[in-house]
């Protein structure tokens, strides 16, 4: 009796092992190429960028399209986990982080397999990093794209710890350590400012705007209001340049560290006027806006 071929795979050479060798191929670089705007699609984008990327404690209720119980979105948890469930005034809350250890080079998947598994994971249980599946369920799917957040801004991460419950020593001395090196923060509240982001660095504070617009349409926006004078915030304040991360352009700007937070709200949504003004523009750059494009250019980099 001869031997069975029906699980010897494609013959070597052929045209179906060709096939299958090239599926391969194309499943691993999807595996290994990062989403370049992996955020999109959600009205809380900006924000969820800026909570993944240098917001150092907050919390927001994720908006979820539908759960069986809370789930709050963090800046990072204990660990540096994907996602945890507590027991909260006799009730079950999930928990997801965006500061992770470990992640996929889809950081949206990420977040909808990590919300999906906080949904419903037993309290006391921990998920250290996400496992998005290839037939998983999309971020859109799963957090509601209209949706803005709600963040609750932390001047330390006193929060990781349940009310009413005394830590073990070694949970309090986490919490202690991480309490020592938080930097004071807080997202300024403004008519038509949404996402920019106040940090006392020490010797400078810092804004950082994350901004929903197409990078190079931004760019040049900011080439025109810089060309006319008025790419600033007022006295005290200096443009410092950009950075591009998750497929948006986050302008940053040096302040004056004697002046509190909500003082430059005022300043910011002026500046944002004059944004939308030069985004509406259609016309080439001039000579004068070229110049200061180049020189806005000089000053980006790329996070990821």
């Amino acid at each position: 009796m001869g031997k069975s071929k029906r699980n010897s795979g494609p013959k070597p050479g052929s045209n179906r092992a060709a096939k299958l060798a090239e599926r391969r191929a194309q499943q691993e670089a999807a595996a290994t190429t990062a989403v370049p705007r992996p955020f999109a699609g959600l009205a809380a984008e900006c924000d969820i960028v800026a909570l993944r990327e240098f917001v150092p404690s907050a919390t927001a209720p994720l908006p979820l399209t539908s759960a069986e119980r809370p789930v709050v979105l963090a800046t990072v948890l204990p660990g540096a986990v994907a996602a945890l469930v507590r027991d909260e005034q006799d009730a079950a809350t999930g928990f997801v982080g965006l500061q992770v250890q470990v992640q996929s080079a889809d950081l949206g998947a990420d977040l909808a397999a990590a919300a999906t598994w906080a949904a419903t994971g037993t309290p006391g249980e921990s998920l250290s990093a996400a496992d998005p599946q290839p037939d998983g369920p999309r971020l859109v799917d799963v957090v509601d794209p209209a949706a803005s957040l709600e963040i609750t801004v932390h001047q330390d991460f006193n929060w990781w710890i349940p009310e009413g419950v005394t830590p073990a020593a070694d949970v309090a001395a986490t919490v202690e350590q991480a309490n020592s090196v938080i930097m004071p923060s807080a997202r300024l509240d403004a008519d038509g400012v949404v996402a920019a982001w106040w940090v006392d660095a020490g010797e400078k504070a810092h804004l950082r705007w994350v901004r929903p617009e197409d990078e190079d349409q931004l760019m040049l926006a900011l080439a025109r209001v810089h060309a006319a004078g008025g790419l600033h915030l007022g006295e005290g304040s200096r443009y410092a340049g950009s950075f591009r991360t998750h497929g948006l352009l986050v302008p940053v700007f040096d302040l004056d560290p004697e002046r509190h937070a909500q003082e430059w709200a005022a300043a910011t949504a002026e500046l944002g006027d004059r944004l939308a003004q030069a985004l509406a523009v259609d016309a080439p750059l001039n000579s004068d806006e070229r110049r200061a494009r180049d020189g806005l250019r000089g000053r980006q980099v790329t996070l990821r």
